[in-house]
């Protein structure tokens, strides 16, 4: 979107921990903290123009519900890259589930914490793909919906 032109953002665990989130560790009261954060930064850069991105697991249903309901009606779009466990692990660049597994983490969603699947996603990917061969259906979404001209 960048490259068309599309003013664009994107927030993700890495950017966000850093610095805003800083002081926050992986408890369900911090969890829910964080994606309280990035909701009202993304509606902060929304009211200001921008298409923003944001990458997280945010593993209850509770936290994006409030997130959906801080934004004007039809601008969050809840986008489920549903993967399996065992490919998480498997692409893990970090090896984050490593350390869970070893018991070094605490509180890793999917390994000692819970995950609450949305149950109904505007859009349902299958995260087994490469995210190149998914891009497309994201597009075509913000284009349905009137977000961007593709």
């Amino acid at each position: 979107m960048h490259q068309r032109g599309i003013s664009t953002y994107l927030l993700d665990g890495d950017n966000v921990r850093h610095g805003l989130c800083r002081d926050l560790g992986f408890s369900d009261d911090d969890r829910r903290e964080n994606i309280r954060r990035v909701g009202e930064v993304a509606r902060l850069m929304v009211d200001a123009g921008l298409i923003v991105l944001t990458a997280f697991i945010s593993p209850h249903r509770a936290e994006r519900q409030l997130v959906r309901d801080m934004l004007p009606a039809g601008r969050f779009i809840e986008v489920f890259v549903d993967t399996p466990l065992a490919v998480c692990e498997a692409r893990d660049p970090k090896g984050l589930y490593q350390k869970a597994r070893a018991g070094e983490l605490r509180n890793f969603t999917g390994i000692d914490a819970v995950y609450e699947a949305p149950q109904r996603p505007d859009l349902h990917l299958d995260g087994e793909q490469l995210v190149t061969n998914l891009t497309g259906r994201l597009l075509d979404l913000l284009d349905e919906r009137v977000i961007i001209n593709i």
